[in-house]
């Protein structure tokens, strides 16, 4: 093992002069003193609130039991946490969210660095909007819009923008604006060691590259984004509906006629569990609106839809919409599922990406565009590698739906089925194989010395981290 692996966390563990178990369940007043420390709140098994503090959004992981969850209020809270886990050796993880696919943010018997309360949302006269990793996604566009900015960012409106930016960040105007990670101008950073770092492209260089695309929990805990944001525009979303039988001919059409449209298209194809599988087309035009129509009567000329909608929008109703805020968000404790995702660098074989669903009782396959600005980013400029993709594709089974054992195998074979040995790191799956070149690409030698110059002693180590414990 080389020198600069072997640090405090490794040195415990040979010795054996402590366990995670040994500092998760005891001594009561190693505890005290964290809470003590902290001006948050730090809530331990039998506190009140507990059970609800600590549920993951995915409830396929509501059984974690973490020994404690600090709701930091602020930027010092973090640094007590990160020292507290590093000195006790506990198992940490930070949630701005808590939208991980794999609940890797609830650690067992670990410490949460919850980041809810750092959520605001500031925008100078420049246009550069800084924002806290605990702002949810539609509060950060209620913010942007309501000045009248706009950011490429994710639409699930309780996503944290922490986890989104630090695994790229797909949007419904990325091909237009880019991903999230590619507006970040700079960040403030807690790292394991308690140091607290401003990082750009000019100061910590290698510590700003790994944050834009290189996951979450790997290099530290952002305390705060500074983003680039674009003056907010009028956008207009369309939805197309195809005949039961016609799902082949719709991926296939969509695949040929997405690769010849304009950075302001973006678009999504969505399959359908079934007998047969259905398909449908929506997407989000960033140009004039009159230039939509001929684009759409391409598609339409290849395979008639049964229904066709467009729908004029400004910037802030068109998130609220694809956040399904209309008339306002409904209110969500979570949901259990089953996701995967692949990365395409490739059109698929229509007629086998739709047979993956033949008979499936549960579950569907989003195909969302890429290129455009995306891909003018070079792969290695940024942590994210997949610049040259022509798509991503996320499979995703509810599980109620159907059982758990179920929807892995359903997701399983949609995701290995699809081939392209790639993945997005932001829809993490705990058996993804040969995980770390599927998110990471040929960027996972620098991930990795990144990881262990700032966590050399692999505080934040979780099963799928850059630099595994």
């Amino acid at each position: 093992m080389g020198a600069v692996e072997f640090g405090r966390r490794t040195f415990i563990q040979a010795t054996g002069l402590v366990t995670f178990g040994a500092w998760a369940h005891g001594p009561d007043r190693d505890w005290d003193r964290l809470r003590r420390a902290l001006t948050g709140r730090l809530v331990r098994p039998g506190d009140d609130g507990y059970d609800t503090v600590r549920r993951p959004f995915n409830t396929v992981y509501a059984h974690r039991r973490p020994a404690a969850v600090a709701l930091c209020a602020d930027e010092s809270d973090v640094a007590r946490c990160l020292d507290f886990a590093a000195t006790h050796d506990v198992p940490v993880a930070a949630r701005s969210g808590g939208h991980s696919y794999a609940g890797y943010s609830v650690p067992e018997n670990g410490l949460v660095i919850d980041l809810a309360a750092l959520n605001g949302v500031d925008v100078d006269e420049r246009g550069d909007a800084r924002i806290g990793p605990g702002a949810r996604m539609i509060d950060v566009y209620e913010g942007l819009g309501g000045v009248g900015r706009l950011l490429p960012a994710g639409t699930c409106p309780t996503v944290g923008v922490g986890g989104l930016t630090l695994g790229g960040g797909i949007s419904v105007v990325a091909r237009k604006y880019g991903l999230t990670c590619d507006r970040l101008l700079s960040a403030r950073v807690v790292t394991p060691d308690g140091v607290t770092r401003h990082t750009d492209a000019q100061t910590e260089p290698d510590l700003f590259w790994a944050l834009r695309g290189g996951g979450g929990g790997n290099f530290g805990v952002v305390t705060s984004f500074t983003f680039d944001t674009e003056p907010a525009r009028d956008l207009v979303v369309f939805l197309l509906r195809f005949p039961a039988d016609a799902g082949v001919d719709v991926l296939g059409a969509w695949q040929e006629w997405m690769l010849g449209t304009p950075d302001e298209m973006w678009t999504a194809c969505e399959v359908v569990a079934g007998s047969p599988p259905t398909a449908g087309v929506i997407g989000c035009w960033a140009g004039e609106e009159r230039g939509l129509p001929p684009l759409l009567d391409r598609l339409t000329a290849k395979v008639a839809p049964t229904s066709r909608q467009v729908l004029p929008m400004d910037y802030l109703t068109t998130m609220r919409y694809f956040a399904g805020c209309l008339p306002q968000c409904a209110p969500t404790t979570g949901a259990p599922f089953v996701a995967s995702s692949r990365m395409l660098h490739r059109p698929v074989d229509p007629a086998r990406a739709v047979g993956l669903m033949e008979g499936r009782r549960a579950g569907w396959v989003q195909f969302d565009s890429f290129g455009g600005e995306i891909a003018r980013v070079r792969p290695d400029a940024t942590a994210f590698p997949h610049r040259d993709a022509i798509a991503s594709a996320q499979a995703y089974v509810g599980v109620g739906d159907v059982s758990e054992a179920e929807a892995r195998r359903t997701v399983a074979d949609v995701r290995d089925g699809l081939g392209h040995n790639t993945g997005y790191v932001n829809y993490i799956d705990p058996d993804m194989p040969e995980w770390r070149t599927a998110y990471y690409g040929r960027n996972l030698a620098r991930l990795r010395r990144v990881a262990r110059r700032y966590d050399p002693d692999h505080v934040l180590a979780f099963p799928q981290s850059v630099v595994p414990s």
